[in-house]
């Protein structure tokens, strides 16, 4: 390596020819890239590819099998993230890493002082305020950390990272947990911190986040380093190409269908958070066969109350929800589900799957119990195992095997699998609660075909997201939320972004 490049000014980090191997799996394929200093760099790929790894290499968590690291012109040796710490990089991952009963304040210091937890937190919180102020980041220091919307968890792990003099941030996937008003937020302020001199990794899959915050982009595939680009030379056609190693097709064709007759209604219906609040008040919607309705809303307004009531995990305290004309109110899920209904739940780790278990034994979770999988007490393993196999290739699920764990698939491969299984059983209706949330392009231009599929094949669909591009894609009709109460139901096409978008914040105007 060239030496003058070595101890180049502009370049706070650079990575030669790094490798690292899981049992099976080369993550990194000899990767070489670079960081200015104050710039926003983007790590585009699709799920899997090896974004996240090099960023843990990069902190410490991962010890590459081979390369070179450098940090500010110097060699660097990590064995653990504390040494990363100490050098002045920072990481948020995508899954923080906070403790819930602490305070805002006490998360931000705890483990950087050296007397235990007797914590002094005085000449802290002034730091931290001043932090805060500086950037124009709102958060109330005092609150216990579990009381707070995900949107704010992840400003306390970029200001604990701050608070101990991060000069390089690696950010995993930041926006996944945002809505699109806080990501402009979010994006502002970032660019506020790089012209301080912050040099910053951005992970993401997203195209439109790209071209709107980096100053250049590292695409990722299967492992190796495809190229690195200045945002402004591309476009996002080019990036996706890059990505998926073909052409993507960004909007999905919906051709125009008849409706059917009114597979899900929800009449009058209310229901509580589990914080004992009102969640839903008074909801109303139907959904037709042959059919999607968008369900548009800032996270926490109710979907989550109507995904989980009409799948029988929440009870309704008033109203009703009929399938197909049958009064399913406060039925169990599996009863819910032998009558026709599937879901996809907005978290595919948590409430999907079982992660320790077999891809086989996701594929029929659910349905073990009945014909042909079972027969009395005894399953039968031959069947079920020949099933995963055919919806393995159907769905072009990537794995090595059926009795693989589904710990080891990426997330658009995970999606892959909750759909196949869902989707076996040809339902009335589908609940799709932010089905393309965490995926890439080549995994979100999948899921959208496989809904509009089932949408030709007769079911109706209700679409949960936050995604108005997805919303305005995929639609017939589009309904908006707002604190437990739907602002208007419209055909698509007689609404605009921005009026939903209103509505989406509590203003109701021509609401039909």
């Amino acid at each position: 390596m060239d030496e003058n490049l070595q101890n180049d000014p502009e370049i706070i980090v650079r990575v030669e020819n790094l490798t690292k191997i899981f049992p099976g799996v080369v993550a990194n394929d000899r990767i070489s890239m670079d960081v200015r200093k104050g710039e926003i760099h983007c790590l585009l790929g699709e799920n899997g590819a090896g974004k996240s790894t090099i960023a843990e290499c990069l902190y410490g968590t991962y010890r590459p099998e081979s390369g070179r690291i450098f940090y500010q012109g110097k060699e660097i040796h990590l064995s653990s993230p504390r040494d990363a710490i100490n050098l002045g990089i920072g990481m948020v991952h995508q899954h923080f890493e906070m403790i819930p009963p602490m305070t805002v304040m006490e998360n931000i210091v705890v483990g950087t002082e050296s007397k235990g937890m007797g914590l002094k937190l005085g000449a802290a919180t002034e730091k931290v305020e001043r932090i805060c102020k500086n950037y124009g980041i709102v958060l109330d220091l005092n609150a216990v950390v579990s009381q707070l919307p995900v949107g704010k968890q992840q400003w306390v792990e970029i200001l604990k990272a701050l608070y101990v003099g991060a000069k390089f941030l690696i950010l995993d996937e930041p926006t996944a947990v945002l809505t699109p008003q806080e990501i402009d937020k979010f994006f502002s302020i970032l660019k506020k911190m790089t012209k301080d001199g912050l040099s910053i990794i951005l992970i993401t899959h997203k195209l439109d986040e790209v071209m709107d915050i980096s100053d250049r982009v590292t695409v990722f595939r299967k492992g190796k380093n495809i190229g690195t680009v200045n945002t402004s030379d591309t476009d996002k056609a080019d990036l996706a190409r890059r990505m998926v190693g073909r052409e993507v097709v960004f909007r999905v064709t919906r051709e125009e269908i008849e409706p059917g007759d009114v597979v899900l209604e929800l009449k009058n219906v209310h229901a509580l958070k589990k914080t004992g609040v009102l969640g839903l008040n008074g909801v109303s919607l139907s959904v037709r066969r042959h059919q999607i309705l968008g369900l548009a809303g800032v996270s926490g307004n109710g979907q989550r109350e109507i995904f989980d009531v009409a799948v029988g995990v929440r009870q309704a305290i008033k109203g009703e929800i009929l399938l197909d004309g049958e009064n399913i109110t406060n039925l169990s899920p599996r009863v819910i589900m032998n009558k026709g209904m599937a879901s996809i739940p907005q978290d595919r780790i948590v409430e999907g799957l079982c992660m320790d278990f077999s891809l086989y034994e996701n594929i029929i979770l659910g349905n073990q119990h009945d014909r042909p999988f079972s027969s009395g007490f005894f399953m039968n393993s031959s069947r079920i195992l020949t099933f995963a196999q055919k919806k393995i290739k159907e769905y072009d699920i990537m794995c090595s095997h059926p009795s693989q764990s589904a710990c080891c698939l990426s997330g658009g491969n995970l999606q892959k699998l909750i759909l196949a299984r869902e989707m076996a059983h040809k339902p009335k209706c589908l609940i799709a609660g932010q089905p393309t949330r965490g995926l890439d392009v080549g995994a979100i231009e999948y899921v959208h075909q496989r809904l509009l599929e089932m949408r030709k094949a007769g079911a109706g669909i209700l679409l949960i997201s936050e995604e108005l591009d997805e919303i305005f894609g995929l639609s017939d009709y589009i309904a908006v939320i707002y604190k437990g109460e739907i602002m208007g139901t419209f055909k698509n096409g007689e609404v605009t972004v921005e009026e939903v978008g209103l509505m989406m914040a509590g203003i109701r105007e021509n609401a039909a």
